[in-house]
């Protein structure tokens, strides 16, 4: 299985891509989509869109795993966000990609074992997993590995199957 793992924004999406066969892992590309502070916003979501569909037609990935969404204090901030990552779903369903979404919370647990793993436990377990000589940079890209992982995890398993019926994620099928 292919995975592409997305860690969304606007100013920067780290994007992920991994395979994922008989418990094992292997990178197969990352990196981040930057978008210049200076351009319109409706410029910089056309650009994230952009990129996003070249990685997805490069990789030919079978499925997208994104962070959920959570509230955070700067309300400007949430709802770039939002926009860019509604921009990022577009760009999965017209290359009919379907989509998992996972909290911060399921990406430790995925990745570490423990939930409550600080950032810096959960970007070198995913460093281990994908056999990487150095953590990835930025950090949203190794966040979006990590994402990828976590979906590899829980597919196809019990937790996957709790995950499901607790609506905790979103699917658009193929």
């Amino acid at each position: 299985m292919r995975v592409l793992g997305i860690d969304p924004g606007y100013a920067i999406v780290g994007y992920g891509v991994i395979d994922y066969s008989g418990g094992r892992y292997q990178s197969v590309d990352y990196g981040a989509i930057t978008t210049d502070a200076g351009m319109p916003f409706p410029q910089r979501l056309q650009y994230i869109y952009n990129q996003l569909v070249a990685v997805i037609i490069e990789h030919d990935p079978d499925e997208m795993a994104i962070e959920r969404l959570y509230f955070q204090n700067n309300q400007k901030t949430a709802i770039d966000v939002a926009q860019a990552r509604g921009v990022i779903l577009l760009a999965a369903q017209m290359n009919n990609l379907s989509v998992s979404e996972y909290t911060p919370l399921q990406v430790k647990s995925a990745v570490t074992g423990f939930g409550q793993a600080k950032k810096p436990q959960v970007m070198e377990m995913t460093r281990r997993l994908l056999k990487l000589e150095k953590v990835p940079k930025p950090d949203d890209t190794a966040d979006a590995l990590a994402m990828a992982i976590c979906h590899a995890q829980c597919s196809g398993t019990k937790l996957r199957n709790l995950l499901n019926s607790k609506s905790t994620n979103i699917k658009y099928n193929r």
